[in-house]
């Protein structure tokens, strides 16, 4: 025969918070989704490392072709993306591009981790 469990009463006296009250709102949950999304490819991480450690903090799209080993069609693709992640900025500069990256956007992102 089956050994009975006992009835434990849950109510909200029980319980701890509930998860929806600590749950980011939708609002706030779409940048930082963005964020990690573009950051999700290996490339890109590797982009904004090379921006980073740029002198100047800031870097060319010409010269961000080799270190990868793609075309700069294919870079200013993965460089769009990160640019709309709010991760990097972009300025003309006649012919080329030049990118920066956001700290903030960074920032935002690392706070959202340790919470």
């Amino acid at each position: 025969m089956a050994a009975a469990l006992p009835l434990v009463r849950v109510d909200g006296a029980a319980c701890a918070t509930p998860a929806d009250a600590i749950a980011l709102s939708p609002a706030d949950a779409e940048p930082i989704a963005r964020i990690f999304k573009a950051l999700g490819d290996p490339t890109r991480v590797r982009l904004m490392s090379l921006i980073a450690s740029s002198e100047g903090g800031e870097a060319c799209i010409c010269d961000l072709t080799a270190p990868v080993g793609l075309a700069q069609p294919t870079v200013s693709h993965h460089m769009r993306l990160l640019v709309e992640a709010g991760l990097a900025s972009r300025e003309q500069r006649g012919r080329w591009a030049y990118y920066r990256v956001e700290p903030a956007a960074l920032a935002r992102a690392a706070g959202f981790l340790r919470a």
